[in-house]
C-alpha cells in the first residue's frame, strides 16, 4: 500500500467514525480521543477535521464539534465484531483477550476493549 493511499484511507476511516458517533456534540479533546485510534500524526489529524467539516460531517466552533450526521450510528449487532486473541486496545493500550472491531465502509477499526469500543463510538460518555 502506498503512503498517499494509506493516508487517504486513514482520513476516510476517521471521518466515517466521526459521522457514526452517537453524540451530537463533543469537545475537541473527546474528538481527538476518537481520531487517535486512527492516527496520532498532528498534520493528518488536522486534515481529518478539515475533511470532516468539508464533507458536512461536523461543524467546528471554538473547542467543540457538532456532529451533523444524526441517525448513522454504529449498529452493534452487525458492525462490531468480537474476536478472541492477544490484543492491545487501540484506545487505552490495555492488554485484552477479546478484541472488538468496528466495521465501517472505509475499513475496520480496532481492536478495542469492551468499554473502549463503547466510548469510541460515543455510546458511553467519558
Amino acid at each position: 500500500m502506498s503512503e498517499p493511499a494509506a493516508r487517504a484511507e486513514k482520513v476516510d476511516l476517521a471521518v466515517e467514525l466521526l459521522a457514526h458517533l452517537e453524540r451530537e456534540e463533543l469537545s475537541l479533546p473527546e474528538a481527538m480521543d476518537r481520531i487517535e485510534t486512527v492516527t496520532t500524526n498532528p498534520a493528518l489529524t488536522r486534515e481529518i477535521l478539515d475533511t470532516a467539516e468539508k464533507r458536512g460531517v461536523i461543524e467546528r466552533e471554538n473547542a467543540r464539534l457538532r456532529v451533523l450526521r444524526g441517525g448513522t450510528y454504529v449498529e452493534y449487532d452487525s458492525q462490531v465484531v468480537a474476536r478472541e486473541g492477544d490484543f492491545e486496545c487501540k484506545r487505552c493500550g490495555a492488554g485484552i483477550t477479546t478484541g472488538h472491531f468496528v466495521r465501517l465502509q472505509a475499513g475496520e477499526l480496532g481492536p478495542f476493549g469492551s468499554s473502549c469500543v463503547r466510548k469510541v463510538t460515543g455510546r458511553d460518555s467519558e
